[in-house]
């Protein structure tokens, strides 16, 4: 199952004015970690609440640590009500709260998110594989 999502700073959105960033959960759970250990911290969480739109790409691909499940908490809560938020992943919503180090966090953080949320549901065989290379219609002979 997965929720559609947008590339970053498309043409479209800069047109209508909206900024927008996008990242896989990993990657910026993993930025959000190494910003701990550098002291840059604040300021990039704080460019994490800049943006309108917030696309988290591939979520669920692995358990979130303590700090990560905390890290997520905050970014959700922060942008509550404030800025748009979009999560695709390939688990089920009621898989989420397991993700999460903390059960009452995971909660929490995911009220926020169902708080006026649409939810996408996409079914059916992966839309890469259309746009993978095709098999030859027959083998060549030699």
């Amino acid at each position: 199952m997965r929720a559609a999502t947008v590339e970053t700073s498309t043409p479209c959105s800069r047109r209508a004015g909206h900024s927008v960033l996008f990242r896989r959960a990993d990657h910026l759970l993993r930025e959000l970690g190494q910003a701990r250990a550098d002291h840059s911290f604040e300021a990039v969480f704080r460019s994490c609440l800049a943006p309108d739109l917030l696309a988290l790409d591939d979520f669920g691909l692995h358990r979130l640590s303590q700090q990560q499940s905390e890290d997520l908490y905050a970014l959700i809560s922060e942008r509550h009500r404030r800025s748009s938020f979009i999560v695709t992943s390939n688990c089920d919503v009621s898989e989420w709260v397991g993700l999460f180090a903390d059960p009452i966090l995971a909660n929490s953080a995911l009220d926020r998110l169902a708080n006026g949320a649409h939810q996408l549901v996409i079914k059916g065989p992966s839309y890469r594989a259309k746009l993978g290379p095709r098999p030859p219609a027959h083998a060549p002979t030699t």
